[in-house]
């Protein structure tokens, strides 16, 4: 197979002379600065507002509930999540008014002068206080989103089991820390309409958000997104609201609003991956073989719905793992607290239950009796034979060659019997190995594709260009420089005659949202569709014929629009007609195709200080095509780091629903130097779907790294782990039976 090759970042010129502007390098002629006035309690009432001090009040813009000429919610999934509080406060600095002047130091000054009348109630801030109702915080039982299915029935094979195992798995929320804060810039006015600019991952989601809060049409609302300095799914939801926020300042101001958040407050205020409870129960015979799994997740989705119940179901579609079991039954729920919504994060739930199962499949084995690589050895999925959704799986899947790899790169075997006499010897420093297996849905789960049907589109400029009409954004992702490797192949022509414009809602059509490693998959599939139409229309008129230079294309191009006039063809995804899903039942085909993957990690535990260092990663994964694989790599790597982290360095710090460990000095992230060495393998067996067969892999290295983490560190101190993030004193806590 002939190597491919990888395009060199086609944004990079631009960031690396800083001709690229991002948001916070904008600026308009008498532009105001934003900001927020936020609740100091997580659950209760506001009363009144008064503002005080020495502060020249009439020179500022102020808004409040009361000046939102819509609705006062954001639309997402439901309209639960409010714009400003009218009167009942549900977290921790929930946004109570915005004030807006054109000296953005006496802003933050002024804030400090805004004195709340709150009422303070009785908030509920765990899953567990959430499901036992401590509180009712959220409709009638402060469930936000649940889900079951089942195949065959667990009941019945209890009894037959050989052994029966439970367990009980969490996970911690994780900030996305994203190197740019979260920022937009708005002007607004009555003719006209709305215009915002700034950092996201979804500008039709926030499209359809505005179009609500103002009561505006479509074409009064354009969205245009400016450099994004990285998201991670944390400029997904949270985008739609500072944008409302700035510009309902815009609209009673009448001049351009920015709003900026600091670190701190962007760090406080916005959305983290949802914190876990998985509960498993599992029946396995005298072999080894998988009888039952009863599977129980839950999720805390914080105050309000945002993407909650899709994260959930992700998580619950991950949550049984890469392997065949005749009796699966899954119950799950998201339960409302009194925290900040959570939200959108790499693996969009999928690493909170794929840390379950993987973590819970090792302490089986052990219980069992069997290593944990025969145990997956005897129960790994195989094409042809159903998950717990009934999908019947019609590409190759081979678990045993992806574990093979690994362990033969890692030197698996050979570290195992290394490892358990360097433990018995050193009193100190304690060395394991671990792996997980694990697979990741490409794409909307279910009927999501068909219910997006996205569209993109495809245009020959005058200026020798072929223009991408997309509102998929670039975020460092690649997906700039992955659309113009698409379309240059599908057209025949060089990638520096491919054009991507920012995109605006007010020129592109909608793609869907940027998230669900969906880009490559579905979107650049759209692109190469609608280059090959445009193509298609150049040899219909007679300027063409099928086998071209680029000489050849760029004068048919230009006789066809002397001709016709504009070139241009846009295409819109149609599901495959053997993908059947059911929405109800949560039955059939939960993702058209899946990434398939094996990692190892190997660590230290110091058990004088109990830190734990990660010092070699393997990531071996099955992605179809790699379309750039130097952008494919980097993918892996950059989401191991960030799996590296979520399991032993992040935690979240938040007595009262608020994040308080808002800094970087104190939010404990893995630096370069606690980043292991990170050897990246890639398999290309399925290419029935994506651009050239490329399937999408950005999610994919979270859920997996973790758990191998996590059991290369019970491996090492010779204890069960079950939640993460795993910071010292956890393990000395474990270790030493406190």
């Amino acid at each position: 197979m002939k190597k491919q090759t990888s395009l060199k970042r086609v944004e990079a010129p631009k960031k690396l002379t800083g001709k690229a502007k991002f948001i916070d390098d904008l600026s308009f002629p008498e532009m105001l600065y934003g900001a927020t006035v936020r609740s100091t309690i997580p659950r209760g009432k506001l009363k009144g507002i008064r503002f005080g001090g020495d502060i020249p009040w009439h020179e500022f813009t102020i808004v409040t509930a009361k000046d939102i000429p819509g609705g006062n919610f954001i639309a997402i999934i439901e309209k639960d999540w409010p714009v400003l509080v009218e009167e009942k406060i549900n977290h921790l600095y929930e946004a109570i008014a915005l004030i807006a002047h054109p000296d953005k130091h006496l802003v933050q000054k002024a804030l400090k002068f805004v004195e709340l009348d709150l009422e303070e109630w009785p908030a509920v801030f765990t899953i567990d206080d959430s499901l036992n109702k401590k509180e009712i915080v959220w409709g009638q039982d402060n469930v936000i989103k649940s889900y079951f299915f089942q195949k065959g029935n667990v009941d019945d094979v209890w009894h037959k089991a050989a052994h029966i195992i439970e367990g009980t798995y969490e996970t911690g929320a994780q900030e996305q820390l994203y190197i740019e804060n979260h920022g937009m810039i708005a002007m607004a006015d009555p003719q006209s309409g709305v215009t915002v600019w700034g950092s996201m991952q979804c500008p039709y989601y926030v499209h359809g958000a505005l179009c609500n809060v103002f009561a505006l049409p479509k074409e009064k609302v354009r969205i245009i997104q400016t450099e994004t300095g990285g998201g991670f799914g944390g400029k997904e939801d949270y985008p739609s609201l500072i944008a409302a926020h700035t510009a309902l300042l815009a609209l009673k101001a009448q001049k351009p609003v920015k709003i900026m958040y600091s670190r701190t407050e962007d760090l406080a205020v916005t959305t983290k991956r949802h914190p876990s409870k998985t509960y498993h129960k599992t029946a396995v015979d005298k072999d080894g073989k998988l009888l039952a799994m009863e599977i129980n997740f839950k999720l805390d989705g914080g105050a309000y719905t945002t993407v909650t119940p899709v994260v959930l179901s992700r998580g619950t579609l991950h949550s049984f793992g890469p392997y065949f079991c005749e009796n699966i039954r899954v119950n799950s729920a998201a339960y409302a607290t009194n925290s900040p919504p959570h939200g959108a994060f790499r693996g969009f739930g999928a690493p909170q239950s794929v840390f379950a199962i993987e973590r819970h499949l090792d302490h089986v084995a052990f219980m069992v009796g069997l290593s944990p690589e025969e145990f997956r050895r005897r129960n790994f999925i195989k094409e042809g034979q159903t998950t717990a959704t009934g999908q019947i799986l019609r590409e190759r899947v081979d678990f045993d060659s992806l574990l093979t790899s690994v362990l033969k790169k890692s030197d698996y075997y050979n570290k195992l019997k290394k490892f358990e006499e360097h433990n018995k010897k050193n009193p100190v420093y304690k060395k394991g190995i671990g792996f997980a297996s694990f697979m990741h849905g490409a794409g909307f789960t279910g009927s999501g594709e068909k219910y997006l049907a996205s569209i993109v589109g495809v245009e020959a400029t005058d200026d020798k260009k072929i223009r991408i009409l997309s509102s998929s954004t670039e975020m460092g992702q690649g997906k700039t420089t992955i659309f113009t490797t698409v379309a240059a192949e599908a057209l025949g022509i060089s990638p520096e005659s491919i054009e991507i414009p920012m995109p605006d809602t007010a020129i592109v059509p909608n793609s869907g949202p940027t998230v669900a490693s969906r880009t490559s998959m579905v979107v650049g599939k759209l692109v190469e569709q609608a280059a090959e139409s445009l193509k298609q229309l150049l040899i219909a008129s007679g300027y063409l014929k099928k086998k071209y230079t680029e000489a050849d294309f760029w004068k048919a191009v230009q006789k066809y629009k002397e001709e016709f006039g504009p070139l241009k063809a846009y295409t819109q995804y149609q599901q495959p007609s053997h993908i059947v899903w059911d929405d109800k039942t949560y039955h059939g085909d939960a993702y058209p195709t899946y990434a398939w993957a094996v990692y190892a990690a190997e660590v230290t535990v110091n058990t004088l200080t109990y830190e734990t260092r990660c010092d070699h990663f393997w990531a071996n994964q099955e992605i179809g095509r790699v379309l750039n694989p130097t952008l494919a790599e980097g993918q892996i790597q950059g989401g191991v780091a960030q799996g590296v982290g979520f399991a032993i360095y992040e935690k979240v710090i938040a007595p009262k629903g608020g994040m308080i460990n808002n800094q970087m000095t104190n939010y404990i992230i893995p630096t370069a130097s606690d980043i292991p060495q990170i050897d990246v393998y890639f398999e290309e067996w399925n290419k029935e779907y994506g651009p050239g067969g490329a399937k999408g892999i950005g999610e994919l290295p979270l859920d997996g790294s973790a758990p191998a983490v996590i059991n290369a560190v019970c491996h090492a101190i010779g204890k069960n782990v079950p939640f993460i993030p795993a910071l010292p004193e956890d393990l000395m806590n474990i270790v030493e039976g406190v």
